[in-house]
């Protein structure tokens, strides 16, 4: 069974066939919704590690089917180019700040989850959460936690492959969280052999920490380049092994 699609040339919507390797053309995307690739397939393991090396990743609401999206740009942060600002550094000095790496994949999903719910309508669902705590257990989604006196507060969670770390949802329950969840993560990037974080779409929350927008082919290129097979970050995942709360 093969993928099937209309026939309009340039951009085209593809039905994803059975196959988890089944790949559509992101240079076809839709414009409108822009990015949008593909639709259908499944949340297995084996397709979601394949699609997110090509660049794909679900975002879809219930009942809607799994939509499969490639942007035209890519927002995307060099970890040593984080931006700290005065603000930042004068938080991160005024709270005492402790993070740490899967120690609670769970409630980092469970939050994010919740929180989506609330601004804009969870795409988190039930069938996302089962698929990504599978690839948790399988040691390529990641989890990071940003506590105050021993409360979760902040943090975000991505899957990690080669020398990527593929950002999917951040929450934050007291000011600053988020960033100083980025930040400690970017500090630690360079432990694991991550070169790029995926952050999927722009914000201007994103921009202003140094996020910047790169084409989709030029995305595309340095996937090849830093994902050249599909292996887990063992760096990463012996850190979260080994990782106790930790003062920033």
């Amino acid at each position: 069974m093969s993928a099937s699609h209309n026939h309009n040339d340039k951009h085209e919507l593809i039905l994803l066939s059975e196959s988890p390797y089944d790949t559509p053309n992101p240079n076809k995307a839709l414009q409108d919704p822009e990015g949008l690739s593909a639709i259908g397939g499944d949340l297995t393991t084996t397709r979601l590690l394949h699609l997110y090396s090509k660049g794909f990743f679900p975002w879809f609401s219930d009942p809607d089917p799994i939509l499969w999206w490639h942007p035209e740009q890519r927002c995307v942060l060099v970890p040593e180019h984080f931006h700290t600002s005065k603000s930042l550094i004068k938080a991160s000095r005024k709270e005492n700040w402790m993070y740490s790496v899967n120690q609670d994949f769970a409630s980092v999903i469970g939050y994010c989850s919740a929180l989506r719910a609330d601004k804009e309508g969870t795409w988190i669902s039930n069938d996302i959460k089962a698929a990504y705590t599978e690839l948790h257990k399988l040691g390529y989604a990641h989890s990071i936690e940003i506590w105050l006196d021993d409360k979760l507060v902040g943090g975000f969670y991505g899957v990690a492959m080669g020398k990527i770390f593929f950002g999917e949802s951040m929450f934050s329950l007291h000011p600053n969280a988020s960033k100083v969840a980025l930040k400690s993560f970017c500090d630690v990037a360079k432990d694991c052999q991550i070169e790029l974080i995926d952050c999927q779409v722009e914000s201007a929350h994103l921009l202003s920490l140094g996020a910047k927008q790169l084409p989709r082919n030029d995305f595309c290129a340095v996937l090849t380049k830093l994902i050249p097979k599909i292996e887990k970050n063992s760096k990463l995942i012996n850190i979260g092994k080994n990782s106790k709360k930790c003062s920033l």
